[in-house]
Parts: structure tokens; sequence; C-alpha cells
């Protein structure tokens, strides 16, 4: 396991989320972490705080259940608002850490950066994505760059990190400091990049992201979660600016 090096769809049953339990608080901050300045971003009890991306507050596919921030987007009958949730909240120079499960065959995202305008039609076309994929979706062996952990669409895993079972909690921790980004996948160093360096513009003009002239232009915004086909949970979602 390495160090840290920087100090700064198919029908998804509900019964994916509710089966696995965890006997440890969650949801809640440590005296410690209190004192550090980590604030929680999700109370475990309801969504205040986010809204679906150029939407606003919507019923949607995001559902708070049994202490989990849920994305349920093939629930039958459904006629809820589909859409990314973003946090009412900007941030520049944070460490975000979070806990995630997904689906068999799930595929979904966390944002960074991102900027909401009308003319940036989606969260992705925004801000970078920390990728969050279960290994037997089709893209983890077709293309490395989108595995979890990822910076997605650019990099394959810096160091190799293991995504737990489906049911199981995945732990992940970004990192920007001035643009300078740090991904972290159960403990690992996978991604890292300089978002204001001429290496990152020049990865953009070389991919699907050039079509995209808001892409990754700030290095200030919302934090973003995908909704994306299937089902996907969080919880403890904290933050420290830094």
């Amino acid at each position: 396991m390495n160090k840290r090096i920087l100090a700064l769809p198919t029908c998804l049953s509900l019964s994916f989320f509710s089966f696995f339990t965890d006997p440890q608080p969650v949801n809640q901050l440590s005296a410690q972490e209190k004192k550090e300045g980590w604030k929680l971003l999700f109370d475990g009890k309801t969504i205040k705080g986010w809204h679906l991306y150029n939407q606003g507050q919507k019923a949607s596919v995001w559902k708070v259940q049994s202490g989990e921030l849920q994305c349920q987007p093939n629930t039958p009958g459904s006629t809820l608002e589909h859409g990314d949730l973003v946090t009412d909240q900007e941030f520049k120079n944070f460490d975000l850490k979070f806990d995630w499960k997904i689906s068999k065959e799930g595929n979904s995202g966390v944002f960074i950066n991102v900027v909401e305008k009308k003319e940036n039609p989606t969260a992705w076309t925004s801000g970078p994505e920390y990728q969050l994929l279960e290994p037997s979706h089709y893209d983890y062996k077709a293309d490395p760059k989108k595995r979890a952990g990822c910076l997605y669409g650019f990099a394959p895993q810096k160091n190799e990190a293991v995504t737990k079972p489906v049911g199981q909690w995945n732990h992940s921790e970004i990192k920007q400091i001035n643009g300078k980004i740090e991904f972290y996948l159960n403990g690992v160093l996978t991604a890292q990049q300089n978002l204001n360096s001429s290496e990152w513009k020049q990865m953009i003009q070389q991919s699907n992201f050039r079509n995209y002239p808001n892409f990754s232009k700030a290095t200030k915004g919302r934090i973003g979660l995908q909704d994306w086909m299937k089902g996907i949970a969080f919880r403890n979602i904290k933050v420290k600016e830094l």
C-alpha cells in the first residue's frame, strides 16, 4: 500500500442497498475530526446541501435510505427526475473523503470543480471525474483509463488498487491544492495531476473532452455525484477546506 506523498443498465433491486449493514457509527465526525476542521457533506438523513445539476431542488432518483445517499435510477415505474447531484457549496483547496458501494456492472463517478451553467449541459462537461466502476463492467478490461480511482479517460491507475466486491464499502479520497490533485482508492494513490499545467491542457486536446470548451477551465467549483444507469450508494462524505 502506497504512503501518501502530499502534505497538503439492468434493473437494480433495492435489496442491493439494504442487504449489507455495517455496525460502526456512520455519517458522524469524531471530536478530533471536528477539531481538525472536517465537515459532513451528508448528514445521513436528508439531501440538505445538495441539488440536481442545473435543475435545483427537485424530487429525484437520489434518496436517503438506511443512512446512505443512494442513486436508484432503475426504480420500476418511477417518473422521478434524473441527473447528477451537486453540492450547494463550491470548493477550491480541499480534502474530500467518502465511502461508496456499487451495483454489479455499475458505473458512476465523483466530479470536482463543477461550474454550474446552462452552457455546460452536464456536470462531466465541466469538471474532471474520479471514476467509480465495478470490475465486471465492460470498461474495466476494455479501457484501463476508466477503472475505479482513475482520473476518468486520461490515465490508468498510478498504482494498482483493488475494488471491494459488490455490496462492500470502498473508501476514496480526493485532494486538491491550487489545482494539484491526488486521488486515493482504499488507501492507494491512483491518480495525480496538475490541472494548471500545459501537460494537462494537451491531454484534454488529445481527448474527447476537447469538444467541451468549458471542461476543466476552473480549479474551484461544486462536487458532483453521477447518476449513470445503475445504482450506487455513498456515506461518510466529509470535507476539510485546506
